[in-house]
């Protein structure tokens, strides 16, 4: 069992929880996942680690409420315990060699963009980062970028926060101006990312994305993680989730994305009906 020590709401659909977990704490790096349960019934989810911290034993979640899975996890409060709590997973975010970088996030994806944003200025890279959301009222962790990045664009779809538009557009504006970036990191919806790759690709820009799609066992043993990389079957929980973006056949993997999606509300919907005659 591992302990909620804090959670904190972020957004009316976001939530960021820190769990009592040392071992993995002791080992996480940005760019890295854990796989949790939240009962002994429950299904396994991944959520990427969004923060830690060694001396205290914690790892940092965040996450959105969007299923049956995530619904009971923010019924959970600090004090409150989870079933198991796995990690760390997945390879680490590339550093090397990189001394510009641009950090572009979508949503929710901006929780696993920051701690790779953290890392960057940790090694002393200049770093730009783009933020969108879809309007203001979903704006999250823009303080936290703010600290690490030596620019920051927010912007927002219909322009209620930041700028209004795309996070492309300020990209393209960066690169067409002079901004010569090692490397830009792309996380979020894949719609997003693939557009970004797309804005990249003429300039031959290094692009990674990070790809988090169906996963249950966090080995490469089930294959739900399945990507095509480059022409080439890869699995996301132990060769990513970290890819180059321009080999990243983004058309199937938001395909496959929407494979489960009406399960996905059948069940929410089966558990807020519980949680309603629960509460009757």
């Amino acid at each position: 069992m591992f302990k909620i020590t804090d959670k904190r709401v972020l957004n009316p659909t976001v939530t960021m929880m820190d769990i009592y977990a040392p071992l993995v704490a002791k080992k996480a790096q940005a760019g890295q996942f854990i796989i949790l349960r939240v009962d002994e019934d429950g299904e396994r989810i991944p959520l990427t680690v969004a923060g830690y911290d060694r001396e205290a034993g914690t790892v940092k979640i965040i996450f959105q409420t969007v299923g049956a899975t995530t619904m009971l996890l923010n019924n959970k409060n600090k004090g409150d315990y989870i079933r198991d709590f796995v990690g760390p997973l997945g390879c680490p975010t590339r550093t090397d060699g990189i001394k510009k970088v641009c950090i572009v996030g979508g949503g929710v994806g901006c929780a696993i963009a920051l701690p790779v944003a953290q890392k960057f200025h940790e090694l002393g890279c200049e770093v730009h980062s783009i933020i969108g959301f879809r309007n203001k009222s979903l704006v999250i962790l823009e303080d936290e970028f703010k600290s690490c990045s030596d620019s920051l664009t927010v912007m927002t779809d219909d322009g209620s926060y930041g700028r209004r538009g795309l996070v492309t557009e300020p990209l393209k504006e960066f690169i067409d101006n002079g901004e010569n970036y090692d490397e830009v990191v792309a996380i979020g919806p894949l719609v997003m990312m693939k557009f970004v790759v797309m804005t990249t690709k003429p300039y031959g820009i290094p692009t990674t994305v990070s790809m988090n799609p169906i996963m249950i066992d966090g080995t490469g043993m089930c294959g739900g993680c399945r990507l095509s990389v480059g022409g080439k079957t890869k699995f996301a929980c132990v060769d990513g989730p970290d890819f180059d973006g321009f080999e990243v056949n983004f058309d199937e993997a938001i395909s496959r994305s929407r494979m489960y999606a009406e399960f996905e509300r059948e069940k929410r919907e089966d558990l807020c009906n519980l949680f309603k005659k629960e509460t009757e």
